[in-house]
């Protein structure tokens, strides 16, 4: 699911040698020494995490699936859509099925791909794939030992006050609400949007 853009020579940068200087449960850290094109050198310190997946779980009645939960580097408990690392072996789907079940006991009867991003390509290596679940059973999986969640219920127009006001700061959240707005208004709210940034 992962695109490859123009590349372009002048910014093309070669690896000299490498250095794993941590290594964690959830990630790695390494150090880069690299060669610019145009034959400068420079240390890149990157964050090795697995690819991860972020579900925007919709229902009937228009309602999506949040969690609320604590995230410790940030001193504060925030308001995501479900979301998990890809495990060895599994595929990115099979890994939003299965996080689906466990933050929110969820099966999808339909799980579509949206988009895919980086989450912080300045210094981790970290790609988000993004998915819409619909058509949802209950199916709970047993979750994590180390998360407590607290499941939240919103309509979409809620959703977009929220992160307008601040409340939703999660990026991939607000990557993949911004998506279902824009498919919500269609091709001609897309136009308009467009217009509006002057590209039309």
């Amino acid at each position: 699911m992962r695109t490859l853009a123009v590349v372009h020579d002048q910014l093309i940068e070669t690896v000299l040698s490498t250095e794993q200087v941590f290594s964690g449960a959830r990630i790695n850290v390494r150090v880069d020494e690299v060669a610019m094109a145009d034959g400068r050198r420079a240390r890149r310190e990157i964050v090795e995490h697995p690819d991860a997946v972020v579900i925007l779980a919709i229902r009937d009645d228009g309602n999506i699936a949040f969690v609320r939960q604590w995230r410790h580097p940030t001193g504060r408990p925030l308001l995501e859509l479900p979301a998990g690392r890809v495990d060895p072996g599994e595929s990115p789907a099979e890994t939003a099925r299965r996080e689906l079940r466990e933050e929110v006991g969820l099966d999808p009867g339909r799980l579509d791909f949206a988009r895919g991003f980086y989450v912080a390509p300045g210094f981790a290596d970290e790609f988000l794939h993004g998915f819409i679940a619909r058509d949802c059973v209950e199916a709970p999986l047993e979750a994590d030992e180390d998360e407590e969640l607290i499941v939240e219920w919103k309509p979409l127009g809620e959703a977009i006050d929220l992160v307008e006001a601040g409340e939703i700061i999660d990026a991939k959240s607000v990557i993949l609400i911004q998506y279902l707005a824009l498919e919500a208004v269609g091709p001609l709210g897309r136009k308009i949007v467009r217009h509006y940034r002057g590209q039309e």
